[in-house]
């Protein structure tokens, strides 16, 4: 199948403006791709305009200031951008964000007991895709031009094995949703000979340096300081298109802590759970704890032989 990675075609991103958006962004400029950019934050979505239009100002690289959560919002910008760009051949709905549950509860009672934590996170990482694809679904399918194209839609690695904590009940449930909806869009679309030139593809990375740990705006990675294990984003971009050319829906991103076969026994044991009637997140009750990680390791061990 034709890749829709290749110049003269057209990338549009969310969540531009720093982390795995802008490195995604970067990789495909590289390919002489038409770019849009969209974020909700101005200044750095000026920034990483400024330094991708700067690497090839013959193409294209128009800029959107964007909540994606803002349903409305997304068919006006989908309408401006249509006045300038006549294709649009590859989406990663790439925006996302981990919020903090607010009040004075201590402990792991305190996300129970905040609404508004959840409507945030799912606002944004649930209804952002959904807005994204109900504006641009429709513009991917109308096109004349029956060329392969590409969603690409990020998850999380906590929307499969779902590590507990007292920040992370909305952010996993967030990211389960998404692996959920891919699968059934990924499904959707090539079921039907109308739209089986549209793929679809999870991005689920593992440890990545981004603008949710620290590392805001279109950085030169050069400059960036990050503890050894974690990754650029740069190497998620690299991971991305490696999955896209192998016509990969599930493109897991390894670190440099964790390996791929680790990655699996890990994602095997959490939904063993369900299987073998264990505790919910049995890999984390005391115990469990320590029968899971010999199995995962072993399992591990097994994998990587």
């Amino acid at each position: 199948m034709e890749s829709v990675i290749q110049g003269q075609k057209t990338a549009l991103i969310t969540g531009a403006a720093s982390g795995v958006g802008f490195a995604v962004a970067k990789f495909c400029r590289s390919k002489d791709m038409h770019l849009v950019l969209l974020d909700i934050d101005q200044e750095n979505l000026a920034k990483a305009k400024a330094v991708l239009s700067e690497a090839n100002p013959r193409l294209i690289t128009e800029a959107y200031v964007l909540d994606v959560a803002d349903a409305a919002l997304w068919k006006e910008t989908t309408r401006q951008i249509l006045q300038i760009v006549l294709e649009i051949d590859l989406v990663v709905l790439n925006a996302g964000k981990g919020y903090k549950a607010q009040g004075t509860d201590a402990g792991r009672l305190k996300p129970w007991l905040d609404g508004s934590y959840w409507d945030k996170t799912f606002d944004t990482n649930v209804r952002g895709p959904l807005n994204g694809l109900e504006s641009l679904l429709p513009v991917l399918v109308a096109s004349k031009n029956k060329t392969p194209k590409s969603i690409v839609i990020t998850g999380s690695k906590q929307g499969i094995t779902n590590p507990p904590g007292a920040g992370n009940p909305a952010y996993n449930a967030s990211k389960a949703a998404i692996k959920n909806l891919a699968e059934h869009l990924a499904f959707d679309l090539r079921s039907d000979p109308a739209t089986a030139h549209i793929s679809v593809h999870l991005l689920i990375p593992g440890w990545t340096w981004t603008g949710l740990m620290g590392n805001v705006g279109p950085t030169d990675e050069a400059d960036i300081k990050k503890p050894s294990g974690a990754w650029y984003p740069s190497q998620v971009a690299e991971e991305l298109f490696k999955g896209l050319e192998a016509g990969a829906f599930y493109i897991v991103c390894p670190d440099g802590e964790t390996d791929r076969a680790l990655d699996q026994a890990r994602m095997k044991w959490g939904s063993e759970d369900v299987v073998e009637g264990r505790p919910a997140l049995s890999r984390w009750d005391e115990s469990w704890k320590s029968r899971a990680e010999a199995a995962i390791q072993a399992d591990a061990t097994a994998r990587r032989a």
